[in-house]
């Protein structure tokens, strides 16, 4: 048994993780209980290193980098036509994908800095910038389904990971606002 299936493990004892499998596939989630233990841990960590205001500083900075990554992966996926404004992206014109991945490009440096200013607060941010990195090489390098793609480590997969990150550490919900 590895580490974090020990880990596991003993959460399921306290109440906080269960696992399930469906259809031949399985995995752990928190429980009620669970999402609680983990919303007060992160406030503590928050609490901790005083770092409330430096996170809610970046989440203001993310939001609008959130709106153009939106933006992006639907154009990756779309390509309106003059009859049909949701004809999906054949991507055979080089021109409109050029531009989706001028759009990544332009989050992945912004990504940086936010990743920067994260982990000067909280170490465990450290990476979500490498991973887009990684992925938007992969993109450029032929691999088109590493843009949105939910079963790899793709540029959309990355970044929704980090933005559920960040409302949990702050105690938000999905489109609550500052």
């Amino acid at each position: 048994m590895d580490e974090v299936e020990g880990e596991l493990i003993a959460a399921a004892a306290c109440g906080w993780v269960t696992r399930s499998s469906f259809a031949g596939t399985g995995g752990w989630a928190l429980t009620e209980s669970g999402r609680v233990e983990n919303e007060r841990l992160l406030a503590d960590e928050l609490a901790e290193v005083s770092g409330e205001d430096a996170v809610r500083k970046v989440y203001e900075e993310f939001l609008p980098l959130n709106a153009l990554l939106q933006r992006a992966c639907t154009d990756w996926q779309l390509r309106p036509t003059a009859t049909d404004p949701l004809a999906a992206n054949d991507h055979k014109d080089p021109d409109w994908d050029a531009g989706v991945l001028h759009e990544l490009a332009v989050i992945n440096r912004a990504l940086e800095s936010i990743a920067g200013q994260l982990t000067a607060v909280l170490p465990r941010f450290s990476g979500y910038d490498t991973r887009f990195a990684a992925a938007l090489a992969r993109v450029r390098a032929g691999e088109t389904g590493w843009v949105d793609r939910s079963d790899v480590d793709s540029c959309h997969r990355v970044w929704f990971e980090l933005h559920e990150d960040l409302l949990a550490t702050l105690n938000l919900n999905r489109g609550d606002e500052l």
